[in-house]
């Protein structure tokens, strides 16, 4: 029989903690002199209460470790149940949101998907503000954890590749699973900061510098006002493109590279492909950007690199409406939100190294056809891979796009036109924040989508959050069967 209580208490440990978090906005609205303040306070009491009881109630269940169904229970169950208390400070406090709005705008924060449904964003509550920011905030180191401890142990679409490398250092063995996760905590730590001060030294306030870290590093993309980054000059774009790039490059990297290794991180081919796909990318844009802003061509630099690593990372921060830029920038922004950035990192998206191992497998299959008696083992990063990974790499595409496809039906079903569904569902799916069109686009927000979209877009943000494999393996009856 499956027994919950283990996954209980180790989501009732986590919902405690979330709640102490609200403390830190709450010091905000105190420290700001307005008087939101209690809104948290209550908020916190309840979480902090709500969480306590699960702990305790199952405690007595806790066993040496997780099995393989309670590992799927806990990866998926975490990232539901914290946006619902994660959102009991979007109804309680001046929002005065309803539930799916509150829900909605949690489950985007957690996410690191970046959209939101909240109007008037510069007259919003401090407190409110950095609650927004502290949500992606733990939504980015969150993930991070998922991706490097538990996806390649679950096999979800062709994370297992990065089993070994997680812990191991170029023939050096790192600290065990729990060790690593403290590793990349304190990375994560370290690089908010830097990216803290960095926005202060080109003139954000200290508050707008903190937030903006939070939800940069996170590659979030949650922003203090209306117009996103077109409320800051262009010193603060560019720092925002150096963070988002870094922010989506592999972690363990990082803690390769502090451990004094620092070969992995520039022979690591998913982070060369990634660099150069965003390198290519800019030049074209900026390109074709030329025409727009003739005579001021570093305005056209800026803006091609801000807005296409924004939404290559899958960050989704604005410092324009590209959706007036034309047609073929609009398809570009479409389709490299579905590439992302690299395995380990709090980017979202498919993935860079899912396209390689795709390629490598065409690649393989063509020679194949061309020579049928020949022997072609698909590789990377010079490794043979194995015909599971392959597997689980053309399961995971198939899957990521029937669910797109699904949910951009069943947001036409809600009324919504046809561009409006379509990028809708793959911003969610892929939690880029930003859709096209005049609703949801880059100059819009999600606050005119009717209750069942945005309940609709809130589910593919957790199924696109937790590499879709997760959901679907426990929908299916084998995965229930005793």
């Amino acid at each position: 029989m499956f027994d919950i209580r283990p996954v209980g208490y180790v989501i009732g440990l986590l919902v405690c903690a979330l709640g102490v978090t609200m403390l830190a906005p709450l010091l905000a609205d105190l420290v700001a002199g307005n008087g939101h303040w209690p809104a948290f306070l209550e908020s916190s009491v309840i979480t902090v209460l709500c969480g306590g009881f699960i702990a305790l109630s199952c405690a007595n269940g806790v066993s040496s470790g997780l099995n393989i169904r309670q590992t799927f229970m806990l990866t998926t169950l975490v990232w539901f149940t914290l946006p619902l208390f994660g959102s009991l400070p979007f109804m309680i406090g001046a929002t005065e949101a309803n539930f799916t709005d509150a829900f909605f705008e949690a489950m985007s924060g957690l996410t690191t998907t970046g959209s939101t449904v909240i109007v008037g964003l510069d007259g919003l509550p401090d407190g409110l503000k950095l609650w927004r920011g502290v949500l992606q905030w733990l939504g980015g180191i969150g993930i991070i954890v998922v991706a490097m401890v538990f996806l390649p142990e679950l096999k979800v679409g062709g994370m297992q590749i990065f089993r070994s490398e997680a812990f191991d250092t170029m023939g050096k063995i790192l600290p065990r699973a729990t060790e690593i996760s403290s590793n990349i905590s304190v990375v994560y730590v370290g690089i908010t900061l830097a990216c803290a001060l960095a926005y202060a030294a080109t003139g954000m306030n200290a508050f707008d510098a903190l937030v903006h870290a939070m939800t940069t590093v996170s590659t979030g993309g949650m922003a203090n006002y209306d117009n996103s980054f077109g409320h800051f000059g262009g010193g603060a774009h560019y720092v925002a493109s150096v963070f988002m790039v870094l922010a989506a490059l592999p972690f363990v990297r990082y803690v390769q590279l502090i451990s004094g290794t620092a070969q992995p991180l520039f022979r690591d081919s998913q982070i060369r492909v990634f660099l150069t796909v965003i390198l290519v990318i800019v030049v074209v844009m900026t390109l074709f950007l030329w025409r727009t802003f003739h005579g001021v061509e570093e305005i056209a630099f800026r803006e091609a690199l801000f807005n296409v690593t924004s939404i290559m990372t899958g960050t989704g921060y604005a410092s324009a409406d590209y959706m007036a830029w034309g047609s073929f920038a609009v398809v570009m922004f479409f389709f490299i939100g579905l590439i992302g950035g690299c395995a380990g990192s709090t980017s979202c998206s498919i993935k860079v190294f899912r396209y390689q191992l795709l390629f490598t497998s065409i690649k393989a299959q063509v020679r194949k056809i061309h020579s049928p008696h020949g022997v072609f083992t698909p590789r990377y990063d010079g490794r043979p891979v194995g015909e599971d990974v392959l597997n689980s790499v053309m399961a995971f595409f198939v899957a990521f796009l029937v669910s797109m496809g699904v949910i951009a039906v069943l947001l036409g079903l809600t009324g919504l036109d046809f561009i409006t569904s379509i990028s809708g569902a793959a911003t969610a799916l892929a939690n880029v924040g930003p859709g096209l069109g005049t609703e949801i686009g880059p100059a819009g927000n999600f606050a005119g989508l009717n209750d069942a979209a945005k309940w609709i877009l809130s589910i593919a943000m957790l199924v696109g959050r937790l590499e879709v494999m997760v959901v679907f393996t426990m929908l299916t009856w084998q995965f229930w069967r005793v």
